[in-house]
């Protein structure tokens, strides 16, 4: 098969003895290079083929094939398709979560309404209860978005920016996406069933808790050195467990585990049965957090 040749400066050759850069990221060193066009590309860039590793300039073109580029596009490592901005899912969800922090600041009564708590009296006692015990299922999500201290969302934005982009790469976006807000939901299914019914919660930890975990099983599909990660879940997990802070624990562990075993579906699925398997691990997590708000619900009320 004839071999796409590329295009004169773009290379990404380093300086005279200097090792191989990525073409389309000249700051970073890489030792990897598309097997249609030969460029160096960096793991960001690497999408798995067949036969090692394109770009996502060959993939987007299918080069070399002779077919439609749709008809010869590689999948990503998960089989989700390869998108032109990798990042384009994750850029949303920072968006979304700047927009209710903005929000909320404005109109700080919105709080009581979007934060997540299972069943609390109302400012006024004669009205009664609220919370997820009586029907607002919709607050285990928009407390997913929802943050008041600076620092807070400057965390765990920072925690998504660095997490999610490789994984929404690796994933795909639908994948990805349904990785995210199913760790969310997990957490906050998990903070609803063990944290007491009128102590309220929110943030974004629960889902950047799963992006982590999935980092870690897709770290070890790629056989990379899995050190820096496991720090990074030993730092993060003393911060949750220490006595001094007021940080829902539940969401961390519920988020990170329903992260790492749909990753786990997502990225060691059997091609043959791929959407299958990940598809239904998805479903399953999320009848999962389904049960476990009925039950505590029943309990509740």
């Amino acid at each position: 098969m004839e071999k796409q040749q590329p295009p004169e400066g773009q290379d990404g050759s380093a300086a005279a003895g200097g090792p191989p850069t990525c073409y389309r990221h000249p700051e970073r060193e890489t030792g990897i290079r598309c097997t249609r066009c030969e460029r160096p590309i960096c793991p960001d860039c690497m999408i798995g083929a067949s036969v090692g590793f394109q770009c996502p300039e060959c993939v987007r073109q299918g080069s070399g094939t002779g077919h439609h580029p749709a008809a010869a596009r590689p999948r990503t490592l998960a089989g989700g398709g390869v998108a032109a901005d990798p990042r384009l899912i994750t850029k949303i969800l920072i968006a979304l979560n700047l927009i209710v922090f903005v929000v909320v600041w404005a109109r700080p009564e919105f709080l009581d309404d979007l934060l997540l708590f299972g069943r609390a009296t109302t400012d006024d006692p004669s009205a009664g209860y609220e919370g997820v015990a009586e029907g607002q299922w919709y607050r285990l999500v928009t407390s997913m978005f929802l943050h008041v201290e600076v620092w807070h969302i400057a965390f765990n934005m920072l925690g998504l920016w660095w997490l999610g982009g490789p994984l929404e790469a690796a994933l795909g976006r639908v994948r990805y996406l349904a990785l995210y807000l199913l760790s969310g939901l997990a957490g906050g299914a998990l903070t609803y069933l063990i944290a007491g019914p009128a102590q309220g919660s929110l943030g974004a930890s629960g889902a950047v808790f799963g992006l982590l975990g999935a980092t870690a099983v897709l770290m070890r599909r790629m056989n990379y050195d899995l050190r820096p990660v496991i720090a990074l879940l030993v730092v993060n997990l003393i911060f949750t467990f220490n006595p001094w802070g007021r940080i829902a624990w539940q969401a961390h562990v519920g988020g990170l585990v329903a992260g790492a075993l749909i990753a786990i579906a997502m990225i060691h699925a059997p091609r043959e049965r791929r959407n299958l398997v990940q598809y239904g691990a998805c479903a399953l997590v999320l009848l999962v957090v389904v049960v476990v708000v009925l039950a505590r619900t029943a309990a509740l009320t």
